[in-house]
């Protein structure tokens, strides 16, 4: 049986309507699978079989991302998140403030920190800055996001384990193939919240962080994540492949043991199970959205639009990653959807598997932010912004998501084939 490209679109686009309607996206991707399968020409139990086949081919990508949320965990509760944005803000002092906050935030996402901890960690320093110096919310939120955004690309995160597992190669390839782009993402972000700096309110009312004397050195801070990727990275350099099941645990002992944190080892790892417990429900969902995109003609019919359009194949990578993440205002839902779907079809246009999951993984940071998204609210939370002024900062996070795209496509263009 092979679902017609009618009935996964059909699909596709029910699941987004709901989770814009705000229903919980567990729900709506595992309707959106029903009302696709059906309407695309199979049966209920074809259709079920389906989305149970495409949800089971998640559980690898689980496994890991349950595994990463002791690091993150560890990294939260422990300190080491707020004296990381801390020290880097601080060694670059006032004067480049808008650039401390933007590589603070890259810093955090690129050790495995997901965005909105990032951005509700570092929105409340910004906002004590912004005050001194007369910055505006625009500015320090753009700063921000836009650091977590190329951070994000570049990290153990969830949607860089998906797309390394779905492509089947080293996260840590996938990991070291964005590094430009985050760097320009990281260039251009800096210019765009410079722009900003007196336009939008400002901040009026002084925000008093206090020194706290519990949090750990920079080292105690920085040690455990720099394990972990150290691991990771060994299979680039040597024979030995350390899978980042193992990587990323391993480097949250040694966070616990650098910053004594013995005794806390069973709350840090109860926490990262609750931390990780919404994304992975997410990739469930998501799982029984792909089973049926599998099953389908949509792949088929995508490259015929492409060879239609006169627009290379080796673009679906980007443009997969983009398209997705706009229907789910995710990452982590973007990167999977596409990588799931298109990894087949991807690796026979010429790309490498490192260079389609990169390029894959890039486009799913475009539409990350959009309204019907967990990370639009968290972060206007994050300086008390209100609604209307968080409108005003999304063609900005666009424009910083596309440069990041074209430079991270032109990159695995010339070098990744």
């Amino acid at each position: 049986m092979i679902i017609t490209t009618f009935g996964a679109i059909i699909g596709l686009i029910v699941a987004i309507l709901l989770i814009i309607k705000k229903f919980e996206p567990f729900y709506c991707l595992v309707f959106g699978a029903l009302v696709g399968g059906l309407a695309g020409g199979a049966n209920l139990v074809d259709t079920v079989e389906y989305m149970a086949s495409g949800a089971q081919s998640m559980a690898p990508a689980i496994l890991r991302v349950m595994t990463s949320g002791f690091l993150a965990a560890t990294l939260i509760k422990t300190g080491a998140v707020e004296r990381i944005s801390e020290e880097i803000i601080k060694i670059l002092g006032m004067k480049k403030a808008i650039l401390g906050i933007v590589l603070s935030s890259m810093v955090l996402a690129g050790v495995g920190v997901d965005l909105d901890v990032v951005v509700l960690t570092v929105g409340p320093i910004g906002m004590s800055i912004g005050h001194k110096l007369g910055y505006s919310k625009l500015a320090i939120l753009l700063a921000a996001l836009g650091g977590g955004k190329a951070g994000n690309i570049i990290s153990p995160n969830p949607n860089t384990l998906a797309a390394a597992s779905n492509f089947n190669v080293e996260l840590s390839s996938v990991m070291l193939a964005n590094i430009i782009p985050a760097i320009c993402g990281v260039l251009v972000t800096t210019i765009l919240a410079r722009t900003l700096i007196n336009k939008g309110s400002k901040i009026d009312m002084e925000i008093n962080i206090e020194e706290n004397e519990n949090l750990p050195s920079l080292f105690a801070s920085l040690i455990g994540p720099i394990v972990s990727i150290c691991l990771l990275f060994l299979g680039n350099i040597s024979s030995i492949v350390v899978d980042p099941l193992v990587a990323l645990p391993v480097g949250a002992v040694v966070s616990i043991i650098a910053t004594n944190n013995l005794k806390n080892t069973k709350e840090y790892l109860a926490f990262g199970v609750t931390k990780m417990q919404g994304v992975c429900i997410l990739l469930l969902g998501t799982g029984t959205l792909v089973g049926i995109i599998q099953m389908s003609n949509l792949q088929h019919s995508t490259i015929e639009l492409l060879e239609v359009m006169n627009i290379p194949q080796f673009l679906l990578a980007p443009i997969s990653g983009m398209v997705m993440s706009l229907a789910t205002a995710s990452t982590t839902g973007g990167s999977t959807i596409a990588s799931s779907t298109f990894s087949e079809v991807i690796l026979d246009s010429g790309l490498s598997g490192i260079s389609g999951a990169a390029m894959v993984n890039a486009g799913a940071c475009v539409f990350e932010h959009l309204p019907h998204g967990a990370l639009f609210h968290a972060s206007s939370k994050s300086v008390s912004m209100d609604i209307t002024e968080r409108f005003k900062l999304i063609h900005y996070e666009i424009l910083i998501g596309i440069i990041i795209v074209i430079v991270s496509t032109i990159i695995q263009f010339v070098f990744g084939f």
